[in-house]
Formats: C-alpha cells, structure tokens, sequence
C-alpha cells in the first residue's frame, strides 16, 4: 500500500501528489537533502528514511522526479512498474505544460488535477497485473524431477552422484586394492626404520615465557659497549626526506604537499581535432552521433565498458555499478545537439559524479580543530583504527612529526595491548621524533599487555590534559572485521573517551575488501556501543599510495561507502611521506 506519491521538478516544484495516510516526518525532502544533493549512496533507486522507503525514477528530459513512499516493513515488487508506467502516462499528457514551467513570459502555473482519476486507473491496472501473475506462478505444478521424491528413485540418485562426480566432489570407481608386504619385508622395513630413527636426544631444558636466558640478556646488555652516535645521527636523519617535506604557510603552519600526479600519456579529448582513431576511456563512445535522444539501450553498452574500466582501477564492482547507473539515469532522455559532442558529454557526466563524491563534505582543517579544543581547556584527541598490518603506527607516527613540525605538544597512547611488540615500535618512534625535534615534545603513555585499551586512553586523556598536552593520539590493535570481542573492545575505546577524530587506516592496494572492512567497522561500532548516537568513522588515511601506479580505486570505494574525507595519504617509510589528495589527480587516473 502507496502512503506518497509525489511528482515534481528537480528544482524542488512540486507538480502532483498524492497522500493515502498522514507521514511522519518528510521522507521526500531527505531524499533530495540526502541523495539527489549529497549522493549518499543508496541502494540503487531505493533510499530509506525513517519507517519509510522511497522509490524514484527520473524523466531527465523535463527534468521531473517521481517519488513513491511507503512503509518499509512491505514489500512492492510492482513499484518499478507503477513508477515506469506513471512516468509515461503524466509525461505524454502535460509535457507542453512542464516546458511552459521554464518559459519566463509565463506567469501562469499549470493545474496537473486531472491526472488524480488517471493515476488510479494506472496504479489498479499494475496490481491486478501482478495478482494474475502471482495466481499463474501459483497455478503450474512443479515437475516430479523437481520434488524430493524423485531423489529417493533409483534414476534421481543415479543422476546426483553423476553431478556430484562432474563437479569433483566425489569419485565414482572403485578403489584399487593396496598389495600385502610379506612378513620378511614387514620385518626388513621395521629394522630400517629404527636405524633411520637412530638415538634419542637427551631432554632440553624447558624456557619458560616471560623469562629470558642468559645468553639473551647478554646479546641485549649495551652497556658497556660504547654508543656509535655518528651513525645513530646517520640513522635518524635517513627517518626524514628532505624532497618530500611539505611547506609553511604565510601563517606559519606546516602543510604537507600534495600527492604528486604520475606522468602519463593521457588527455582529455577536445570537441574539435579529433582522430580517427578513438583513444582512452571516451574512445568507446566514437560510434554513437549526435543529435538523437539518448536512452537506456544506447549507453547500455559504453556504460558496461565504463563499469569494467573502473574495476581495473581497483574500484569495488558494486560501487562502480552504482555510479554507472547514476550516469546513466543522468543522461537519459538528453537530446545531443548538433554541435555537442557525445563523448565530451559523458565525460563530463563522470567527472561531475566522481568530483560530488571525493570532495570533502566536512573540514579537513586539523589544526584549526586542534587550536578550538585547546581554547576550551582539553587535548584535541585522534584514534587509529583497522585492520592488522595497514600501517596504523607507522602512519600515526608520520602523523605526529606532521604535528610536531605546527608547535603542538602530542602524548602517543599506547592502547594496542594485544599484539607483541606493539609498544616497543612506538617506543622507537617517540625517541626518533625527538631526535628529529628541536623541542623534543612527545611523549608515549604505555600501560604494558594485556590490560583494558579504553582504560589506557582514558588515562592518557586525563594525563595530556594535566600536563598541558595539544594532541593525544590513540595507536589501537589491529583487527579483522569479523573479530567480534575485538570489535566490542573498539566500540567500548570509542564509546567511553569519544575522540574527536576517528581515523580508518586502510591500504590502497584492497578493491571490493575496503567496502567490506568499512561497512563493518561502522556497524560494529553503531551495535555495540550502547548510545543514542552512535560515532562512526570521521575520515581516512590510505596507505602505500605509491605502490599502485594509476590503480586508485580504493580511494573512490572508500569515500563512497562512509561519505568521509581522506585525510592523508602514505607514500613511503619516512616521517616525511605523508601527503594529501588532490581530487583532480585522482578523478584523472580513474578516466585514464
């Protein structure tokens, strides 16, 4: 049962509709807000908002929307056939009127009343087309090859060991026999075994965990061994790339460069000089010409091409459908003039979308969040979070030489309690950024293994705060996605200090699994946190951004799937190698 139907101009005009029951809240308006705007992603042509779904579909040629509601809890497999049908009809009855909408010298509105009693006549005949649908599937018996029954006969479980044996799950013969040795080789072999087994060592002594030997405390004893400070200053100063290093402003802040663009041999395609031989991405689009309507069927085809191009990028396949369906019902009903170019058209097309996305919707301005929760008395705080082996301290460490370099006091918790060593690495990092630092103002507060994570930041917060600290930053364990005590672990850091930055630490080299690793994350902490107001990831740093050439999909999928920024990108093993993206750059590789 329909609660909504509304029809109106991608302007915001509403033309027609149609109310069934009184709605709570204006599913239609977050639909704009969120969708048509924003581009939050949603399922297809399905969004949902509160107990309510909303279906749509576009006539792109007038510029009309048409918006179905109903409650989410039912189901309307006839939805997308009432909305194609209903799109039709209205469009073939007032098309003269919608264009007169847009004329200047018409101060008239036109009346769409009359399509009330039309709308019903189409909404009856849909749904009584899929009752006698549904009687018709109901009505036609199974065949007995289909039924259970069958595999009890000989002849049905005759024909499922034959599928089994093709699909290699079983194997139908019989097993040959295995030949009997005779008692002397029996015995012959019994005494070549004890010769090969030879004598029994004598019992080692047992090393207990946790305690070390003396021939290990010895290799680790450099005390009396005198310190080679000219190469631990050589060591040290290779930790810094002076090339990479990013550059103040008239303002004093240090701000890292931007990801350099790779060289390469492509180029936009202009209106004019074209070759004859298409090249790139676009050249797909060569045999289509101007001046017609383009329809669904005719960038079927360039628009499968376009989705199998972004996969090689390394864009989740999902992801890269979505986008290629909101292209494609862009351009719909678009008529191509005689002096447009097709390929420039769509081109532009997908710019336009893959910009909407990668663009920051919130401030990527740290320092200035920095200096506001300074003003208010408390440390600024940043969690890192992901999976195992991405480079969470490592990057964390970049991180904090980044605020080293703008003057701010930082305190490193070390909250990753799990994994062996894990405190020993940021212990090195700490006593090379201060080697690094003329102000030597960094400090790690560490609790050892094995105790409760939240309870260290909380501790560390408290501390940073007492002691004059800028900056808390938050190493966490690593962990897969599935870990489910790890994941509560995670939810219960966030939940109980609520940093004001939660950072995802993902590589770039992963497609489909960042999709994945972030729907995940975000679920895990929307259900175990027990609050209102669950926090979610805030922003992203992707990681070994220079091994994957042109192949920066997982940026787009990243992006796409939480609606955050990308913070930083890492580009190498030095404190240096932290930049940020540039959109354009990577909007160039993926139409590349």
């Amino acid at each position: 049962m329909l609660d909504q139907f509304t029809i109106a101009t991608k302007g915001g005009v509403v033309l027609w509709s149609k109310g069934y029951t009184d709605i709570s809240g204006t599913p239609v308006d977050s639909l704009i807000r969120d969708v048509l705007i924003q581009n939050t992603r949603a399922s297809s042509t399905k969004y949902h908002s509160g107990p309510y779904s909303v279906q749509w579909t576009f006539a792109n040629e007038l510029n009309v929307i048409f918006v179905a509601v109903y409650q989410k809890i039912l189901q309307l497999p006839y939805l997308e056939e009432l909305l194609r049908l209903v799109k039709r009809h209205f469009v073939a009855r007032f098309a003269q009127e919608i264009k007169e909408l847009v004329d200047p010298d018409n101060a008239e509105f036109p009346s769409f009343d009359a399509f009330d009693e039309e709308f019903e006549q189409v909404w009856r005949a849909v749904e009584e087309r899929y009752e006698k649908e549904k009687k018709e599937m109901k009505s036609v018996p199974r065949k007995f090859e289909n039924t259970k029954k069958f595999q009890s006969t000989a002849k049905g479980a005759k024909l499922e060991l034959e599928e089994l044996a093709q699909a290699g799950e079983m194997e139908i013969g019989r097993k040959q026999p295995g030949k009997m040795r005779t008692w002397n080789e029996r015995k012959k072999g019994g005494e070549e075994d004890g010769k090969k087994k030879g004598k029994k060592k004598g019992k080692e002594n047992r090393v207990w965990e946790g305690k070390m030997t003396k021939e290990a405390m010895q290799e680790l004893d450099f005390s009396g061994k005198k310190a080679d400070t000219e190469n631990d200053s050589a060591r040290v100063a290779a930790l810094v790339d002076e090339s990479s290093k990013g550059v103040r402003t008239k303002d004093g802040v240090y701000e890292v460069a931007d990801v350099a663009e790779r060289s390469s041999d492509f180029q936009l395609l202009d209106e004019e000089g074209e070759q004859d031989t298409p090249k790139g991405i676009f050249g797909m689009f060569k045999s289509l010409t101007s001046g017609r309507v383009l329809s669904k069927e005719l960038l079927s085809e360039p628009m499968a091409r376009m989705r199998e191009h972004l996969a090689t990028k390394n864009v989740a396949t999902d992801i890269a459908d979505e986008i290629c369906q909101t292209v494609a019902q862009s351009l719909v009903g678009v008529r191509i003039g005689g002096l447009q170019n097709i390929r420039k058209l769509i081109e532009q097309s997908m710019e336009t979308a893959l910009t909407r996305i990668l663009t920051p919707v919130s401030s990527t301005d740290i320092i200035r969040d920095i200096d506001n929760a300074n003003s208010n008395g408390r440390p600024y705080t940043m969690a890192f979070v992901g999976v195992n082996g991405v480079g969470k301290s490592t990057n964390l460490s970049k991180v904090c030489y980044w605020l080293l370099q703008n003057n701010k006091r930082v305190l490193i918790a070390a909250c990753d309690t799990f994994r062996s060593g894990a405190v020993e690495q940021l212990r090195v990092h700490v006593r090379n950024l201060r080697a690094l630092s003329e102000n030597q103002s960094v400090e790690i507060f560490e609790r050892g293994y094995g105790k409760d994570s939240a309870g260290i930041a909380r501790d560390a917060i408290s501390f940073g705060a007492s002691n004059g600290f800028d900056v808390v930053l938050i190493d966490t364990a690593g962990r897969m996605q599935d870990n489910e005590p790890l994941m509560r672990a995670l939810s219960k850091l966030v939940s109980v200090n609520s940093p004001d930055k939660i950072l995802f630490v993902g590589e770039a080299l992963v497609g489909n699994e960042a999709v994945d690793q972030l729907q995940k994350f975000n679920q895990a902490m929307r259900d175990f946190s027990g609050q209102s107001r669950p926090r979610q990831i805030d922003g992203i740093i992707l990681t070994k951004f220079d091994t994957i050439d042109d192949r920066v999909g997982a940026a787009l999928s990243m992006t796409y799937i939480t609606g955050q920024p990308i913070v930083f990108v890492g580009t190498g093993q030095t404190y240096t190698d932290l930049r940020k993206m540039n959109v354009s750059h990577v909007i160039r590789a993926l139409l590349r």
